[in-house]
């Protein structure tokens, strides 16, 4: 045979090797699609007056209010409920990405939960903190976005702001 024959036959080789290696790497997505299904976040505001629980995607699947809940001012209770609210979705949201990065973290060569934590971070004013396994070194002060220079620029393209 031809040396150019036997490229030819080498990158054909090389080609169905990869082709094995994706379905190989792509035939747990079943499972993983199960487990994230299945994924719950419930927290509860440290007074206790309120409890939300989160799924995949962020979903919020219950909202539970303590009997004392009625007895708070109600602007005190809405921030209690948005603050819990944040964690749950928050907590929801890195748990799907931990099960993402599980299954193909290596793979794609990027951690999804790094970034999820560094986009919630970035969104909600905060630290972005590393998940309760990893070790958490010292917190800087919350970093807070400049104030934009005028309302109408649009340069950040960013839906959610918190100024």
């Amino acid at each position: 045979m031809s040396a150019h024959m036997d490229e030819l036959i080498a990158q054909f080789q090389n080609f169905q090797a990869k082709v094995r290696q994706a379905e190989t790497r792509f035939a747990g997505v079943g499972d993983m699609q199960e487990r994230i299904a299945q994924v719950a976040t419930t927290v509860t505001s440290p007074d206790g007056n309120v409890t939300v629980v989160a799924g995949a995607g962020g979903t919020v699947t219950d909202l539970r209010l303590a009997a004392g809940a009625t007895h708070l001012e109600a602007g005190r209770l809405a921030a209690i409920i948005m603050t819990t609210l944040r964690q749950a979705v928050a907590g929801a949201v890195q748990q799907q990405a931990g099960i993402v990065d599980d299954a193909f973290g290596d793979t794609l060569g990027v951690t999804t939960q790094e970034q999820v934590r560094e986009a919630q971070a970035e969104a909600f004013g905060t630290v972005a903190e590393p998940p309760a396994s990893e070790p958490q070194a010292p917190q800087a002060a919350p970093r807070r976005r400049p104030a934009p220079r005028d309302d109408d620029y649009f340069e950040e393209n960013t839906i959610l702001r918190r100024d």
